[in-house]
């Protein structure tokens, strides 16, 4: 059962470390259309219906993507003063806690979202710009997807506390 933990834990990184720096392409071509659209506005007086709106979902896809990739580098903002006060030992089990508050609560914003997402997945959303395209019904149905990728790497970085394999990865504070 242990080996069945470890191989989940280890998928798992993999996993999100390839989908969060497959995300920096997203914001590579964030800034490239923003590029674009600086140079059509001011350069050939054309701006564009749709470079603000594309821009915002590339950039809101990398961030809700690389939300695995961050968590599997323990790279989210933390209170690492709390860390000197407390020392290793004490810090360790307050990951574990800190891990499965996020859990929980993300379970619950993945409930919530579900429906919502369900919803427009049977009658899609338009944005009501002048491009109008179906960015929410895409970004709805991304969060629970986002969610899911948050809560499974959760997961491995769990079994990785339990097992005490967390600081094998390199990676973290």
């Amino acid at each position: 059962m242990k080996r069945l933990f470890a191989g989940y834990a280890g998928v798992m990184d993999r996993a999100s470390v390839f989908i969060g720096q497959s995300c920096s392409v997203l914001l590579f071509a964030c800034v490239a259309v923003s590029a674009m659209e600086v140079v059509l506005r001011y350069g050939f007086d054309m701006p564009t219906v749709w470079s603000t709106e594309l821009a915002m979902t590339l950039c809101a896809s990398a961030w809700v993507l690389a939300v695995g990739y961050v968590t599997e580098r323990r790279r989210h903002i933390s209170i690492t003063m709390l860390e000197a006060l407390v020392g290793p030992r004490t810090w360790r089990f307050l990951r574990l806690f800190q891990m499965l508050i996020a859990t929980g609560a993300l379970i619950v914003l993945t409930m919530a979202l579900w429906h919502p997402a369900q919803k427009v997945l049977a009658r899609t959303e338009h944005s009501g710009t002048a491009f109008n395209s179906m960015q929410p019904t895409y970004l709805k149905v991304l969060l629970v997807v986002g969610c899911m990728l948050y809560v499974a790497q959760l997961l491995a970085n769990i079994i990785r506390w339990f097992q005490g394999t967390e600081g094998e990865t390199g990676h973290g504070h």
